[in-house]
């Protein structure tokens, strides 16, 4: 509900999970509370998805899908923006450590050859996300793992190497 009207209600928010609002503020004191908790746990399941992806272990190609498969998965369980929770400063580091993991991650993509060098900086670290944002979007009826297919095969033949 608060991804398709972040400025959805307490009351209309209790009203959609069923419950009075009363319960609702009986866990969260505040919108703003109820917002930060969803906001956490979104957080979490990225970085989550990041330690699952053996990112620096595993070999590239299966890292890079299995890292896209989490995220997609991640997308469509909290369909949430982060942008809204970036001035609180714990959440920006966060935020900030994950992207440096995934940024470190395509740079041994490119040094392995998976990923095409001499690409504008950053480049494969704005298409990526911008490819899995669509996907888990527009494409809602395939499961995460075929929906990680379509976006590694786009990323690749994209911006892969000859």
């Amino acid at each position: 509900m608060l991804a398709a009207d972040p400025g959805a209600s307490i009351a209309s928010i209790a009203a959609e999970a069923g419950v009075d609002r009363r319960t609702v503020y009986r866990r969260f004191a505040s919108r703003e509370d109820l917002l930060a908790a969803v906001y956490a746990s979104r957080l979490e399941a990225i970085e989550k998805a990041i330690e699952d992806a053996r990112l620096r272990e595993a070999p590239v190609a299966v890292a890079l899908h299995r890292y896209v498969e989490n995220i997609i998965a991640v997308n469509r369980t909290w369909p949430v923006d982060l942008a809204r929770m970036l001035a609180d400063d714990d959440v920006r580091a966060r935020r900030d450590a994950s992207a440096r993991e995934v940024d470190a991650f395509l740079d041994r993509a490119t040094a392995e050859g998976l990923l095409r060098s001499g690409l504008p900086d950053g480049w494969a670290s704005a298409v990526l996300p911008q490819l899995t944002h669509l996907v888990s979007r527009q494409l809602p009826e395939l499961s995460p793992a075929r929906a990680a297919d379509v976006v590694v095969d786009t990323l690749l033949h994209g911006i892969g190497a000859p």
